[in-house]
């Protein structure tokens, strides 16, 4: 049986670990041959070997997303070695969390440069691709924080609001050409970040549980949940579905807090 990703070649940036990760192994499970973009060379190629090892077509390129010049290197190579692209999922980003006053030129810059120039370098590098084949599905990985404010979490909630408008815009765009853009928004998700905010606690368990609390579930999201919904975004199952948002945070979003 055909996978729901079945010849299709798919770029993903910040694959190397968590959701990334997760979406690079999902897309192989469902018959795609993945694009590892990923800074850490070690991550990167980790990953793309234990994916081609499995009987996978992967290919890792070393990418640094707020580069310009290195988004159109990744697309290149991936057109170079497999000819197409069909789906790019916008995955890398960074936490940069401060008071407002507190935020330096540099730290505003460092957000900006990968959780929105950065997905703007990808997209733009990679349109042209999918408009050449009348086709495309663009998965841009959003946050919970690109709807909600949380106090001292500036400037991170305002690239990712600026992320949704991002999506919104090029999707209505190029919707009557055949591509397709949206975002999955992630709340709390069980990844390597999310675990060293919690050591930064003095009891990292008690943290987590805290965390866990939140949420309607009392657990926080699993990479693969993310990764689930990104392969269904990015499949012919949704054909219809464009500059929409999905929310993937077991309802914390819409809960009435007091």
């Amino acid at each position: 049986m055909a996978g729901r990703l079945q010849d299709k070649v798919a770029i993903i940036t910040g694959a190397g670990r968590g959701i990334g990760a997760a979406t690079a192994l999902s897309f192989v499970q469902e018959g795609a041959t993945v694009v590892i973009a990923e800074l850490d060379p070690a991550t990167g190629a980790a990953l793309a070997q234990q994916l081609t090892n499995g009987g996978a077509r992967c290919l890792f390129v070393q990418t640094d997303v707020a580069d310009a010049a290195a988004a159109e290197f990744v697309v290149q190579s991936t057109r170079k070695a497999f000819s197409r692209i069909d789906i790019l999922v916008n995955n890398a980003g960074i936490n940069v969390f401060h008071e407002p006053l507190e935020t330096t030129e540099a730290e505003w810059r460092r957000c900006f440069s990968v959780d929105l120039d950065g997905v703007w370098h990808m997209c733009k590098a990679t349109l042209p691709s999918m408009l050449e084949q009348g086709r495309g599905a663009i998965v841009n990985i959003a946050s919970s924080h690109s709807s909600t404010i949380i106090p001292h979490s500036f400037p991170y909630p305002v690239a990712k609001h600026g992320l949704l408008g991002l999506t919104r815009a090029l999707g209505i765009e190029y919707a009557a050409r055949g591509i397709r853009v949206n975002a999955i928004a992630p709340g709390y998700i069980d990844t390597d970040i999310a675990r060293a905010h919690w050591a930064t606690f003095p009891d990292p368990g008690a943290e987590r549980r805290r965390a866990e609390a939140l949420h309607p579930p009392r657990r926080i999201g699993r990479p693969e949940e993310v990764a689930m919904t990104a392969v269904f975004l990015a499949s012919d199952e949704a054909p219809f579905i464009n500059a929409a948002s999905i929310a993937i945070d077991g309802g914390r979003s819409v809960l009435y807090h007091e």
